[in-house]
């Protein structure tokens, strides 16, 4: 691991917030990943055999537009780590298995992972059912298990020490991000449509707090079916005194919940503030997304360049086969999962690196694996992690980074807001490194 110079930003804006244990600041020389003191590095011998990622991939069910971005993506990094020598000195076999985005399913893929392909470790995983119903069995087979989804299932403490989420930032800290600039420039009185899982509920929960807390008020929850085909008949739940709409809908049927929630309003709407994953994979030039001018969506990764846009941006768009409008370089018509694919990109470099410092050579190992991964503390923007530096917190097992808030304008998104890391900070509320392992 290359040695770098530490983070400036890592290690004062960490002692500004003293409740955050666990996202303390690296002592001494930080790399792109850095790790805690007193973690020991290991030397390694090389061997033949590869290193057996399992990809835990939706590539049908409500995920499939995701898990096929996701399968290429994880495709690209892993050519690129073989490309410069795998990992340890072995390479890199990607192991995909369909979850199908179903929760039994998924704990079936993970054992399947452990028994019958002896896999190293095991990744993938968005949807926030798959993962709680996937997560046990990780834990069952002392199997690391990293997600790449964004539910605060794996801070809150809920699942195992076998889980992680490094590449991609949970709901609680993107909610807590925001909201302040939501509140401000939009508005205080706000209605909520959401999906009806834990993914969904996150976003109830954790908003409403939010938005209270700056002085607005949730006046309406609007729960809606993952498998819902037709959202007509849940707009006229919206109060005419909603301010601010804040929707958040993933799945197959998300083009059409955007169009209808458009002919519902016509031009006489609130402030529209969406997630993204209302829009993940849809061209925001599609026909009855017109209404779409002028509202505002999170975004974690800017799904067209931007001006300021770095070098390992462009390193990554090419390596995963994109365009500066985010788009498939080989089908403009094939609109990628921006702001989620990145962190198969960055978890698979992660790991990586937990493994170079951790000397692992075989399924022996893993333990030595969890405590490198544990043990990291800083991870500066690099081609390895084009979307930003982060902070991870090795107790809670989950990475804390920037958010940015984009307006749909003359048919693209540009960034009009990007939060720093403290915005995001928050109280942990549990130590995984307190559980055997």
């Amino acid at each position: 691991m290359k040695i770098q110079k530490p983070s400036r930003l890592a290690v004062n804006s960490v002692t500004r917030r003293s409740a955050l244990k666990g996202l303390g600041a690296a002592a001494g020389a930080s790399a792109v990943l850095s790790a805690a003191p007193g973690f020991v590095r290991y030397s390694q011998a090389q061997s033949s055999e590869p290193i057996k990622i399992g990809f835990q991939v939706h590539r049908t069910g409500i995920g499939a537009s995701y898990g096929r971005w996701y399968e290429r993506v994880t495709n690209a990094a892993a050519k690129l780590i073989n490309d410069e020598g795998g990992i340890n000195g072995r390479m890199v076999e990607i192991v995909p298995e369909d979850d199908g985005t179903d929760p039994k399913r998924g704990a079936e893929v993970v054992e399947k992972f452990a028994t019958r392909h002896n896999c190293d470790v095991a990744f993938g995983t968005l949807f926030s059912h798959v993962v709680i119903g996937s997560a046990p069995a990780a834990g069952e087979q002392k199997l690391p298990y990293f997600v790449v989804s964004e539910g605060y299932h794996v801070a809150s403490g809920g699942l195992n020490r076998y889980v992680f989420q490094p590449g991609i930032t949970d709901v609680r800290q993107q909610i807590s991000s925001m909201a302040p600039w939501v509140s401000q420039n939009l508005g205080k009185k706000v209605t909520m449509v959401y999906p009806d899982f834990a993914f969904g509920h996150d976003h109830r929960d954790f908003f409403s707090k939010a938005i209270a807390a700056q002085g607005g008020e949730v006046l309406e929850l609007i729960p809606i079916p993952p498998t819902e085909s037709s959202f007509t008949r849940y707009f006229p739940r919206i109060p005419s005194a909603t301010e601010v709409l804040y929707h958040v809908m993933v799945g197959p049927g998300v083009l059409t919940f955007v169009k209808e929630m458009g002919e519902h309003f016509g031009s006489n709407r609130p402030e529209i503030f969406g997630f993204i994953d209302s829009l993940e994979a849809v061209d925001i030039n599609s026909p009855g997304l017109e209404f779409l001018e002028g509202s505002h969506f999170w975004e974690a990764y800017p799904r067209y360049k931007q001006a300021n846009s770095s070098a390992h941006d462009a390193l990554y768009r090419k390596a995963v086969g994109i365009d500066d409008s985010g788009a498939s370089t080989a089908d403009p018509k094939d609109v990628s999962t921006a702001s989620h694919m990145f962190g198969c990109w960055e978890t698979l470099f992660t790991i990586k690196d937990a493994m170079e410092a951790s000397g692992y050579q075989s399924t022996a190992d893993r333990g030595k694996l969890i405590e490198a991964m544990e043990a990291i503390t800083t991870i500066a923007e690099s081609r390895e992690h084009p979307q930003g530096e982060k902070l991870f917190n090795g107790k809670i097992h989950q990475s804390f980074g920037k958010q940015h808030i984009s307006k749909v304008a003359g048919g693209r998104l540009d960034v009009v807001h990007t939060t720093s890391l403290e915005d995001g900070f928050y109280e942990p509320e549990a130590d995984y490194t307190t559980q055997a392992l």
